[in-house]
């Protein structure tokens, strides 16, 4: 079974074609916060670069990476830090 990191590894390579990509799953950080739960899963930091960005605002990058994940956000996975790599 994959992991939700995993999950969202394969999401966004099939997506985006990242030439970087650095998924970390944070939730320890967020223990008792909004969203968290036993055993984590629910908050990630995502690093990503790929020729999909070029020509594209910050904004619209961030979309990209949220279009790309729309069904682990909507399945349990409460947040979401975005670094778009230029």
């Amino acid at each position: 079974m994959m992991t939700r990191q995993d999950r969202i590894i394969a999401q966004l390579t099939a997506a985006l074609a990242p030439t970087a990509l650095e998924v970390r799953d944070v939730s320890h950080q967020h223990h008792g916060h909004a969203g968290w739960r036993e055993g984590g899963e629910t908050h990630f930091e995502v690093d990503i670069a790929s020729p999909a960005f070029d020509g594209q605002t910050r904004v619209m990058a961030h979309r990209l990476v949220n279009d790309a994940l729309a069904e682990e956000l909507a399945g349990g996975l409460h947040a979401l830090q975005i670094k778009i790599i230029r």
